[in-house]
């Protein structure tokens, strides 16, 4: 049979590069394969933890059936990661345009075109090419079994989509989730944009609100600025990405506002109407502004996908915070795992990808992996980039643990220097040690720099060897070594100078 509820997906604009990556990730014309008799595994969800879980799984022997009723390669490919970087670059490129003359090199703005169709069409065909990786057709060649089609479980033991059922022995829940849809009056009706339909915008919005000062919003925020949008950001709470560093947050406020962004902290939307233009009704502190834009991105979070699957029906529990699992990613069914955004608070492509990989030694082997046991970075991809790994100075305060903090900043490194950065790296080491237990980078490449540290956390080296790695001169991220040269200056007291100058004394 044909897959049927969902055969005429459509991506707006339908051009040829969205057409590819319909043909390669829900092609209207697949054939379900006829079920096996009992599949090893049966993972409903073909996002980042569905794909990875049925790659490895196939790839160790198992029998696996993919079950997706929308888009192979979920939100990542789709709406996520890769559209949104794709833009982002475009962005990047704009703004080093933008310095050009503070290193003598003098552009006249009206000589600058941007080609706003032209940059989301450049998205389209990166965005299709790269759906190769993610395409039915490629996890059929492993071995896979895909079911395009809505999957819901028929009990404990068995999963439905259309007229097939496949029984399993061990089932997966990657299902992801959603953006977030407030409830606030007249905001349907006046047709809002979230990371799911933004992409496939052809025309630039003249004024754009951003509903949401957090990770998505403010990358998506910068970019439409660079591209020529008006944004006005409404932020509920006091700063930018609450999760972050409060000198994080205020340092991007700050780039924020010299860009022309504006952002109205605790601040709420009450209601929108539609005119000429979006009205949207605003309080703040009891006292009501009228701000009239031409589209509204709404990006106050995720929203777990777990309705319409029947997991009553599978003693699976759950709740609007998503599908509750134990630290092995085990459901209340021990037969049925969880994966990725539907049951994690962590809601990004690598941390899904990592709980795959938890599911298969858990599911299909004695080993007892531990979604405790992840030391999780992540970054937010905005100019500067803002990453993390580890704990926070609060996160160690309620835990009752003592800290030693490190800063650099990275105008005080010549090659932060000569970009002309403005970040910093920010090292907490456990209060007496050199054990690393937390770190913020904010740089322009503060996601490929974090990595450094985090390897430090897994392999449970301290800052006295990290001080010891040799980079390459001028780099940025000699401000970790110099962090270590600064740990080790410390460590020289009254005490131990005295003993140096006793010994050289001797020496000589």
């Amino acid at each position: 049979m044909t897959c049927s509820d969902t055969s005429r997906v459509a991506i707006p604009p339908m051009d040829t590069h969205n057409q590819t990556l319909v043909k390669n990730v829900h092609p209207s014309d697949w054939v379900n394969p006829e079920p096996a008799p009992l599949y090893d595994l049966v993972i409903i969800g073909a996002g980042a933890a569905g794909l990875c879980t049925a790659a490895v799984a196939k790839g160790i022997g198992a029998k696996v059936a993919l079950v997706e009723k929308y888009l192979l390669g979920g939100d990542c490919l789709n709406t996520g990661c890769v559209p949104s970087k794709s833009i982002l670059a475009a962005a990047r490129a704009i703004t080093g345009i933008g310095r050009a003359n503070q290193y003598g090199i003098h552009l006249e703005a009206e000589d600058i075109k941007i080609d706003f169709a032209a940059i989301m069409k450049h998205m389209r065909k990166l965005r299709a090419y790269i759906s190769n990786h993610d395409s039915v057709h490629k996890f059929q060649g492993m071995g896979v079994d895909i079911f395009l089609g809505h999957g819901e479980f028929s009990n404990n033991k068995s999963v439905r989509v259309g007229d097939k059922t496949l029984h399993f022995k061990r089932a997966v829940i990657a299902t992801g989730a959603r953006a977030t849809k407030p409830t606030i009056v007249g905001l349907n009706e006046a047709h809002f944009y979230t990371n799911e339909t933004i992409f496939s915008l052809v025309k630039r919005p003249d004024h754009l609100a951003v509903l949401g000062g957090g990770p998505i919003g403010c990358e998506l925020s910068q970019a439409f600025r660079q591209f020529g949008s008006k944004i006005t950001i409404i932020e509920r709470g006091p700063r930018l990405l609450p999760r972050e560093d409060p000198e994080s947050s205020a340092l991007l406020a700050q780039t924020f506002d010299h860009e022309g962004i504006k952002v109205k902290f605790n601040t709420q939307l009450k209601q929108v109407a539609v005119g000429d233009r979006k009205q949207l009704s605003l309080e703040k502190n009891g006292n009501l502004e009228i701000l009239e834009v031409d589209e509204i991105l709404v990006s106050v979070g995720r929203t777990p996908n777990v309705s319409g699957l029947n997991l009553k029906a599978a003693d699976v529990k759950y709740d609007n915070e998503g599908v509750h699992v134990n630290d092995f990613l085990q459901t209340s069914n021990p037969r049925i795992y969880a994966a990725g955004d539907v049951c994690m608070e962590w809601k990004f492509t690598h941390a899904a990808d990592a709980s795959a990989r938890i599911v298969i030694q858990n599911a299909l082997f004695l080993r007892r992996k531990r979604l405790s046991s992840l030391v999780m970075p992540w970054c937010t991809y905005t100019n500067p980039e803002i990453a993390h790994v580890g704990m926070y100075e609060n996160e160690a305060r309620k835990k009752g643990i003592k800290v030693d903090t490190f800063v650099k900043n990275l105008n005080e490194v010549d090659r932060g220097i000569i970009d002309g950065e403005k970040g910093f790296v920010k090292l907490l080491l456990k209060k007496g040690t050199d054990k690393i237990i937390g770190a913020t980078i904010v740089a322009n490449h503060a996601g490929e720099m974090i990595g450094e540290v985090g390897l430090a956390i897994v392999a449970g080296v301290g800052l006295k060897t990290l001080s010891t790695v040799i980079h390459p001169y001028p780099t940025q991220s000699e401000a970790i070594k110099q962090i270590g040269d600064a740990y080790n200056r410390k460590r020289l007291t009254p005490a131990v100078k005295t003993l140096f100058s006793v010994w050289l004394s001797w020496m000589r």
